[in-house]
This record gives structure tokens, C-alpha cells and sequence, in this order.
């Protein structure tokens, strides 16, 4: 069964992420279209270690950047450092729900303190490449 193919995200996007993240996020690998996700019942995209899974396009994806900060931080700042793991989600979510769990409130927080930082960053790096190119 095939899981779909990794997308390298935009050169801005990726800058922006390196900012953010750190070097880390060169072994993050964006798989679109991956029957992975398909199996996780309305998930637009769900993660593994060093992996997003996105049920649909990458391009979807890589526009709507409160869910690149989530589901970054769910691979970068909770399976990276081992803090999340498949067993621990589980429980979490049988015991809270979906939305009540703490890994989803972790990255939710995350994603709402450093929106506004990463669109200002990922302009200033979007205009830089459009002057690179001029």
C-alpha cells in the first residue's frame, strides 16, 4: 500500500520553519495524499516521528499556517523528544476526547502564540526571494 510521496515545502516556507524550529526540520518529511492519513477518520493530516501525513495536497497544507505550526510541533516538539508516542495519544484521547487532549491543546497553543511571528517571517522571506529573482 502506497503512503503517498513526500514534498520538499517551499524554500520561504522551509526558511521560515528553520527560524522556528531549527535544523530539525530538514528530516521532517511531508507526505500528500497518503492513504496513512486516510485511515485516521477526519483527519486532514496526522503525524509519526520525523513525519506529516496530509490527506490531501501539500499545497493545502503548506497555505494555512496555523496547521503547519501544529502538526509541526506535534513531529518537532512531542515525538522528537519522545513525549508523544502512539500508547500515550490513545490514552489521551479515550480519557479527554479529541479535542480536550493534551497533545492536541499543546500544539493548539503552540500554533496560536507563533502565528503571527511565522507569517511576518515567512514574508520577509517570501519578499526576499521575489527581490532574488527580480
Amino acid at each position: 500500500m502506497a503512503f503517498g510521496h513526500a514534498i520538499t515545502p517551499p524554500p520561504a516556507l522551509l526558511a521560515t520553519l528553520h527560524e522556528l524550529f531549527g535544523d530539525a526540520v530538514d528530516r521532517v518529511r511531508v507526505i500528500e495524499r497518503s492513504w496513512f492519513a486516510r485511515l485516521h477518520p477526519r483527519a486532514i493530516a496526522t503525524t509519526r516521528r520525523r513525519r506529516i501525513y496530509l490527506r490531501g495536497s501539500a499545497a493545502e497544507f503548506f497555505a494555512d499556517p496555523t496547521l503547519v505550526l501544529h502538526e509541526y510541533f506535534h513531529v518537532l516538539g512531542q515525538w522528537e523528544p519522545r513525549t508523544l508516542s502512539i500508547w500515550k495519544y490513545l490514552l489521551e484521547l479515550f480519557r479527554r476526547g479529541y479535542w480536550d487532549n493534551r497533545f492536541e491543546i499543546e500544539a493548539r497553543e503552540f500554533a496560536t502564540d507563533h502565528r503571527y511571528r511565522f507569517c511576518a517571517l515567512l514574508a520577509q522571506h517570501e519578499a526576499r526571494e521575489r527581490n532574488a529573482h527580480a
